[in-house]
């Protein structure tokens, strides 16, 4: 019992400090070592636009109005719509009208619902460009976004894929927020952490990366089958060594789950993406370079670990109830307290710096480390009985809570 214990407490506390650390060099490495630019007379390369939407009517006219606004102009937009029930379809075909005298707009219809990731492959076949700025169509893309994605293509030949950094936009509820919080004290540390440390991340954010077509094509497109398509579509990458690279000054503002079912739901499906990826690419483990192999064994780790917590958390009520006594280690709490509260500053530092995030939102810190590791641990617990009750489930769009 102490050494599950030990390795309950000390995992999120050991890798914590890794992408701590990580994240702090990441930011002195974009400092020291900025990006070449191209010459003022080199050509433009034309990037395609891919929006997929599935029942969107409500939010398509915003994501299409930021693309409209972007600095990089040499691009194209394609809208997918994959079986929509509601007039998603009408509203692509209105929003060409609308744009078509800018830049070129085509409407990719589908009768039947294949899911994200079939979309995109159909869209791939309309498109022109020899890079795929993928967007959801709830999103709204920073204007220099693309600016700061080409530029990381120009630097380096091997890039296969460029991952933007999503922001929360919807706030007026406590659950809003305290995504805002994750997303900038969590994911974007971990993602800044991994860059520097092994050179790749475990996944590209679906909702803004641009791929190169080349890539796409070397891998056999996306498969229709993964239920998250950017997390498999990024190892699919790994294996025919191409780079993925993590660009936190391209932004996209996105809508999140406003009710906790519907983000437990989302949840849950990131973590059974992740376990089918975790499947797939098991051979990586041994045979695979360094920094995948430690990216894949800390999956495994992650995996195990939420089972351990699981257990120990049980076996911990189990002990108050007929004990009759609260037993709290303080010491213990913390360290992880302040490990934690680290971690927050440096994703809050920056972002309050570019107005992403208020000194108000400090508030909620308290409520916020709660909520991370209770939310994560209950979809990781539901997606692994998921993965092993439904193995063939296969990933199609449904309408979601974006509190819109």
């Amino acid at each position: 019992m102490f050494l599950l214990s030990l390795f309950v407490i000390l995992y999120p506390l050991i890798v914590s400090i890794v992408w701590i650390i990580g994240a702090l060099f990441f930011g002195v490495q974009q400092h020291e070592l900025p990006l070449k630019h191209p010459a003022a007379d080199q050509p433009t390369p034309l990037v395609s636009v891919l929006i997929p939407g599935h029942n969107e009517e409500d939010t398509l006219h915003e994501v299409v109005e930021s693309v409209a606004n972007l600095t990089y102009r040499h691009f194209e937009l394609i809208l997918i719509d994959d079986g929509s029930q509601d007039d998603t379809l009408k509203v692509m075909y209105q929003l060409r009208e609308q744009y078509q005298d800018q830049f070129d707009v085509k409407v990719v219809p589908i009768v039947e619902n294949g899911g994200k990731a079939n979309a995109l492959n159909i869209g791939l076949t309309h498109a022109d460009g020899d890079y795929l700025l993928c967007l959801d169509s709830d999103s709204y893309i920073d204007p220099d976004a693309l600016s700061h994605m080409m530029l990381q293509f120009y630097n380096d030949p091997q890039a296969g894929a460029v991952a933007g950094r999503p922001v929360v936009r919807n706030r007026t509820t406590l659950l809003g927020r305290l995504q805002l919080l994750e997303y900038i004290g969590i994911i974007d540390i971990i993602k800044r952490g991994q860059a520097f440390i092994t050179g790749h991340i475990t996944t590209v954010s679906g909702v803004i990366v641009v791929y190169r077509k080349q890539a796409i094509e070397a891998v056999n497109h996306w498969t229709v089958e993964a239920l998250t398509e950017d997390i498999d579509m990024t190892w699919k990458l790994y294996t025919k060594n191409w780079h993925v690279i993590h660009c936190p000054q391209a932004v996209s503002w996105i809508l999140v789950p406003e009710h906790i079912r519907a983000l437990i739901r989302q949840r849950r499906r990131w973590a059974r993406g992740g376990l089918e990826v975790l499947v797939r690419n098991r051979r990586l483990i041994f045979t695979g370079k360094l920094a995948e192999q430690w990216l894949l064994v800390d999956m495994i780790i992650s995996n195990v670990w939420a089972l351990c917590c699981t257990f120990s958390v049980l076996l911990y009520f189990l002990t108050i109830f007929f004990a009759q006594a609260l037993i709290l280690d303080g010491g213990i709490l913390f360290v992880l307290t302040i490990i934690s509260i680290v971690q927050f500053i440096i994703g809050f530092t920056a972002s309050q710096r570019q107005g992403y995030v208020d000194w108000q939102d400090l508030l909620l810190l308290p409520m916020y480390f709660i909520f991370y590791w209770v939310v994560n641990l209950i979809s990781c617990i539901t997606a692994l009985g998921s993965f092993f009750l439904d193995p063939q489930r296969k990933g199609v769009w449904s309408s979601p809570d974006r509190g819109v």
